[in-house]
């Protein structure tokens, strides 16, 4: 039996120069290496991240490792994430993060030890898949960016230290 691919429409090659935003945070966080870098799993997340609930997860060992994908709430698709790198020794995680039509994203984070705990490099950068990722992009600033980080950070350090989720104030 042979399988045909279905023709589509001629479509010329469009080859451009991407539009792309890269911001990097250093989190201090006040646990060790080893207490903080499982936490950076779409499973574990769930403990410290109020509301955080992937739609689903593809893992062998049930928890972040290398070619786990998820998949998570996003607009105007839901966003597909892939672990291309995942190190726990080093404490490195790589994620690429594809939101149909709007970006591709490479989120990267280096934990290090560090007196009193440890650091988190975050570093995110989105690459534009047309107009809907222009805007994303051009609301992406460093401020909103730090912003962003410094809420991550303050999440992360509540949950260190008391073992529970910061909750959102009822509005």
């Amino acid at each position: 039996m042979t399988l045909t691919k279905p023709k589509l429409a001629a479509k010329s090659m469009n080859v451009r120069a991407p539009n792309r935003v890269t911001h990097t945070y250093k989190q201090r966080l006040n646990g060790s290496m080893s207490k903080v870098f499982p936490l950076l799993c779409p499973v574990r997340e769930a403990e410290w991240i109020d509301g955080w609930q992937p739609v689903f997860v593809l893992s062998e060992s049930g928890v972040a490792e290398a070619d786990c994908v998820f998949v998570s709430d996003a607009e105007p698709q839901d966003a597909v994430w892939y672990i291309t790198r995942h190190e726990p020794a080093r404490g490195f995680v790589e994620m690429i993060k594809i939101t149909p039509l709007v970006t591709a994203c490479k989120l990267t984070i280096q934990v290090r030890e560090a007196a009193g705990g440890c650091t988190a490099d975050v570093t995110y950068s989105h690459t534009s898949l047309g107009p809907l990722g222009d805007t994303f992009i051009a609301s992406f600033t460093p401020e909103y960016y730090v912003q962003f980080m410094r809420e991550w950070e303050n999440r992360m350090n509540h949950f260190l230290s008391h073992g529970e989720p910061l909750r959102a104030a009822a509005g």
